[in-house]
């Protein structure tokens, strides 16, 4: 079975930097620029887990969280926040919401990338 990582973030770089590090460690990536698209991609595509940003237009990370764990297709999938949001708050509501994990920006790209295989082992 392959490994799919779904990256939904607003900023093309650090969807790109997410992508190249994933990619370069065996993952299939899929990418989405807002939560809106975020979602419409883990319910057609069904990914191994999900790296997502906070700060977006349209839906912000908090919603698209809470709307894939409400969702029965999606809500089995891990997701990982990943964030310049790094107040204590902002952790709680990140696993009120449902995530499996919290990153504050700047992430090691080693955590990143033991984070995904932890968590992914479960399923």
């Amino acid at each position: 079975m392959t490994r799919c990582v779904l990256v939904i973030d607003d900023d093309p770089d650090q969807r790109r930097w997410v992508e190249r590090l994933a990619a370069a460690s065996g993952w299939k990536v899929l990418t989405a620029a807002d939560g809106e698209a975020g979602l419409g991609t883990a319910q057609e595509q069904q990914p191994s887990i999900i790296v997502l940003d906070v700060m977006m237009p349209r839906l912000n990370g908090f919603q698209t969280c809470r709307r894939l764990k409400a969702d029965p297709r999606t809500k089995d999938i891990p997701v990982i926040i990943v964030t310049a949001k790094d107040q204590p708050a902002d952790e709680f509501w990140a696993g009120e919401v449902g995530a499996a994990a919290y990153l504050a920006k700047p992430v090691d790209a080693r955590d990143l990338l033991d984070l995904l295989e932890r968590l992914t082992e479960r399923a």
